[in-house]
């Protein structure tokens, strides 16, 4: 039976205060932000606050939310993060004013090099432009920006940019028509 080549083990390029940090935020939302109520927005916004994240007024953020690094999200007015989204945001992930994320959706700031045997982590940021919605169960890939106004549809995989003021779906999503422009106050 032919030997498989010796691999080299996986090494993490997260430091040791990133581990602890995210080992504290882990307590924190078990205990005091995940079992609160959905209208408790502000306490919610208060804790990441406190654990570094840059949370505007009138932003939601649900308690079924699971944020891997609160220090890596920004977040402007009104924007929001559904129940049961999954922010794996290793990289800083960012919502314009009004941008909405819906349930299940994934928001994913990494990946592994598959070309190098250690599979090291590499990282970029996501940015979701004001007014956009990222529609139910959506997988968005690092280093995407979705514009302003632009609507990806349900269950679409977003793995480059997408266009502003465009609905776009499918896996990978494309845009499909040009969507009407809103005047910013009516979001």
């Amino acid at each position: 039976m032919p030997q498989s080549p010796a691999q080299p083990p996986y090494r993490s390029e997260l430091s040791t205060a990133n581990r602890i940090a995210r080992t504290l935020w882990a307590l924190v939302r078990a205990l005091a932000f995940r079992p609160t109520p959905t209208l408790f927005y502000p306490w919610r916004n208060l804790l990441l606050r406190l654990f570094g994240a840059h949370i505007a007024r009138g932003a939601r953020v649900y308690p079924s939310c699971r944020i891997w690094a609160p220090w890596n999200l920004r977040m402007a007015d009104h924007s929001c993060l559904g129940p049961f989204v999954d922010c794996y945001n290793v990289a800083p992930i960012s919502l314009g004013a009004h941008a909405i994320v819906s349930q299940y959706s994934h928001l994913c700031a990494a990946t592994h090099d598959p070309d190098d045997p250690a599979f090291p982590l590499r990282t970029a940021p996501i940015a979701i432009g004001a007014q956009a919605w990222v529609c139910t169960d959506v997988f968005v890939g690092p280093g995407v920006t979705i514009a302003d106004g632009c609507v990806v549809g349900a269950r679409s995989s977003v793995f480059r940019d997408l266009p502003a003021w465009t609905i776009c779906h499918g896996s990978p999503a494309r845009p499909v028509r040009e969507r009407r422009r809103q005047p910013a106050n009516a979001a």
